[in-house]
């Protein structure tokens, strides 16, 4: 694998972990999250993440951790491709639906994993919901939304043109826009996966996710306890990489034509998620398109794990030796794949 061009920001160094923790039914405190970095600057504090843990319990699954020893290293795997809807982002929609008016009708834009996390979670607590999504979205994907009976709208041709449609849409009286990665109780939502792993395994010593608009890497960094967080991203979307590098967000090319690019294609890291990670200095990665195909092949050769393109980065990261770590913990994080395309 070939590091970002631009110099990788260093990674906060892991601070000692204890032994025993929570049990595997409960979840750590706020205290027990509380990262070592100053005072947060954001909206979004560990305590936020307990709260949305127990927010979203009765309905959203908890995910295993299965141990996996790959040429010689071990490492976990966290199987949230088995989260109801196909992926990790219901646990934002969940915790943003639960946080308002539930007779709100709900809009979204997504290219796909966050339209369909939308999507059941407002089938599972009775609300309406409109998902807007570019025509890039694939089929599988815009089809399983439709199933859970949202309303849905292909519009433009990546998810910034899809999400123009949709705010307008939302501005409508007693309609809701949810975005898919720039919201407190959105990052909050997706920082419970963290949270779990830390009560499951606290020898963990650090985390690998994807990142899209960093909505997932924003939660898991704010709920680490001081745990490395290392961020992998497509080489041809890398919204967080060019947002640090210019030290806040910026519109950054996206190649719709990368094999992750419909879960990851977000052109601009969310200014919130920004704001999380720029203060606690993640581990950043890249890696293509070659790389990616062949870890989600791997992870389905080896153990049977049926993921998304988007979903093996991390796995990718790690053959390539770019995610360090006595125990790493690598998040599979979705599995809304399209079969006949594979």
């Amino acid at each position: 694998m070939t590091a970002s061009s631009s110099a990788p920001r260093p990674g906060t160094a892991p601070v000692p972990v204890p032994g025993t923790g929570p049990g595997h039914d409960s979840l750590p405190s706020s205290t027990d999250l509380m990262d070592v970095t100053p005072a947060d600057l954001t909206d979004v504090t560990p305590a936020d993440v307990v709260r949305a843990a127990d927010r979203i319990r009765p309905y959203a699954r908890r995910t295993p951790l299965l141990e996996v020893e790959v040429d010689g290293r071990r490492a976990l795997l966290k199987l949230e491709h088995l989260q109801l809807s196909g992926s990790f982002k219901l646990r934002g929609a969940l915790n943003a639906l639960l946080s308002g008016g539930r007779d709100e009708h709900i809009v979204t834009a997504s290219g796909g994993n966050h339209g369909l996390a939308v999507a059941t979670a407002a089938a599972r607590l009775g609300m309406a919901a409109t998902v807007f999504v570019p025509t890039s979205t694939p089929s599988g994907k815009a089809r399983r939304i439709e199933s859970m009976g949202a309303r849905l709208e292909r519009r433009g041709g990546h998810f910034a043109e899809a999400a123009v449609p949709a705010q307008e849409f939302a501005a409508r009286p007693g309609h809701r826009f949810v975005h898919p990665y720039d919201e407190p109780q959105v990052v909050a939502g997706q920082g419970t996966l963290m949270a779990e792993i830390v009560a499951d395994r606290p020898e963990v010593d650090t985390v690998a996710v994807a990142a899209g608009g960093g909505g997932l890497a924003a939660g898991t960094a704010l709920a680490a306890g001081g745990r490395r967080t290392v961020v992998v991203e497509p080489e041809g979307c890398r919204s967080l990489h060019d947002a640090l590098a210019a030290g806040h967000p910026v519109d950054s090319p996206v190649d719709t034509g990368s094999a992750a690019a419909s879960a990851l294609g977000a052109s601009r890291i969310g200014d919130l998620p920004y704001a999380i990670l720029a203060a606690r200095s993640p581990l950043l990665t890249l890696v293509d398109d070659k790389q990616i195909l062949a870890a989600r092949d791997r992870l389905w050769e080896e153990f049977r794990i049926a993921a998304e393109p988007a979903a093996a980065l991390p796995f990718a990261a790690w053959l390539a030796g770019h995610v360090p770590g006595e125990l790493p913990c690598l998040v599979v994080c979705g599995a809304n794949t399209d079969w006949e395309a594979r």
